[in-house]
């Protein structure tokens, strides 16, 4: 077993400690414990607030027009297709965009290349990583993190950087590609930079975990903090009046922010290994899938399938972010077509984390999803037009 495996393996223990799924003496006290470091979390995270509010800590501003798109939860709000659309959008009207991302799960320098950099006569800084410069995808998954290169892969004419200093990340945006425009992957927390706007997703199937600050909940910061948010995008919602009650919620913490309804809408299938073969959804109907997936809401992702008519003979769920193995995916292959699957089907997220196989008995399909507005007649071109160029 891997560290990255045995890290993967203590994460989905202490995901369903949160969840409650475990109720042995030893994980009822664990969940106690895990209560009362969530306490100090809490007040370490308001006392950083405290210190840009007291104006101790002071952001940045760049000078240009800057979007923070993030959330109050890990992981699952369906971020990475929100974050696309704005910079296409943007991107189409004219604007120099450049995304910059943490790079979330990236593979970090060596640490004899940072121990060289410390101790060097010669302190260059290191520039961020150039995923994308907005012509050529310059990186792959590994060196840049999942949804960065997936970002990179689907966007054109779009800087995609990434570097946990997103400050040096967009001055080098603005000085090297001469950007306008930055997003800020995963930004509500990031209070080092100030955006012009602070766009929070909340996902209306598990909004708020189990209300717990990290490491009891989900939470990465009170609930109230969403009074900080501009615009607060409700995702994976359905349109049904259900909603009435978590916007009446929301408003209780932020009365001017305006609430947009959107949905996950699946698009198409694509080949994960070719890219060539591109097939509509009715495809789906009455086929026996075998269903593939490393995502933190694993249950969206076979419920679309299911929704479009196909029949899920067998899955494997892999902690988020998970970074397959050749072997893992050989064994899923020969296990779907002992199941009598026609296919497989992977989220796109999962695709980009996928070893080249030279197999083809068996087609590997990853499900293309994007984002539509559900309030309101506007588009959500339109949308993003009303709200970036007010």
């Amino acid at each position: 077993m891997t560290i990255r495996e045995l890290n993967e393996n203590v994460l989905q223990y202490f995901i369903e400690i949160i969840d409650e799924r475990h109720h042995a003496r030893f994980d009822i006290g664990m969940r106690m414990f895990l209560f009362v470091l969530s306490r100090f979390y809490y007040r370490a995270v308001r006392f950083r607030q405290w210190l840009y509010n007291k104006r101790i800590f002071r952001p940045r501003a760049l000078g240009c027009l800057v979007v923070s798109i993030g959330n109050l939860t890990c992981g699952g709000t369906g971020k990475t297709p929100v974050v696309e659309v704005f910079a296409r959008s943007l991107s189409h009207k004219g604007r120099k965009v450049a995304v910059l991302s943490r790079g979330y799960r990236s593979k970090d320098r060596s640490f004899f290349e940072k121990m060289k950099e410390k101790f060097s006569s010669k302190r260059n800084e290191v520039p961020p990583r150039v995923v994308s410069d907005g012509k050529n995808l310059l990186l792959n998954s590994t060196m840049a993190g999942d949804e960065p290169y997936m970002l990179a892969s689907n966007l054109k004419n779009v800087i995609v950087l990434v570097d946990k200093d997103r400050v040096k990340a967009g001055l080098f945006a603005i000085a090297e590609y001469e950007a306008d425009t930055l997003i800020l992957d995963d930004g509500f927390q990031y209070l080092d930079l100030k955006p012009r706007l602070n766009i929070v997703l909340v996902d209306t199937t598990l909004p708020f975990s189990n209300h717990h600050i990290l490491p009891r909940g989900l939470l990465r910061e009170p609930i109230k903090n969403i009074r900080r948010a501009d615009y607060i995008f409700l995702t994976k919602s359905n349109g049904g009046n259900q909603l009435r009650h978590l916007k009446d919620f929301l408003r209780k913490h932020n009365r001017r922010a305006e609430i947009i309804e959107c949905c996950h809408k699946p698009k198409y299938l694509e080949d994960v290994f070719t890219k060539e073969a591109r097939l509509d959804l009715e495809h789906l109907k009455g086929k026996k899938i075998a269903a593939l997936s490393g995502i933190a809401c694993p249950e969206s992702f076979e419920e679309f399938l299911e929704k479009l008519g196909a029949q899920v003979v067998f899955r494997a769920r892999f902690a988020d972010h998970h970074r397959f193995r050749q072997q893992e995916i050989i064994d899923f292959i020969n296990s779907s077509k002992k199941a009598n699957a026609d296919f497989i089907v992977t989220t796109e997220k999962d695709a980009v984390r996928m070893p080249r196989l030279d197999r083809r008995d068996i087609p590997v399909y990853f499900m293309r999803v994007e984002i539509d507005i559900i309030s309101g007649k506007e588009s959500f071109d339109q949308c993003i037009s009303r709200i970036c160029f007010l």
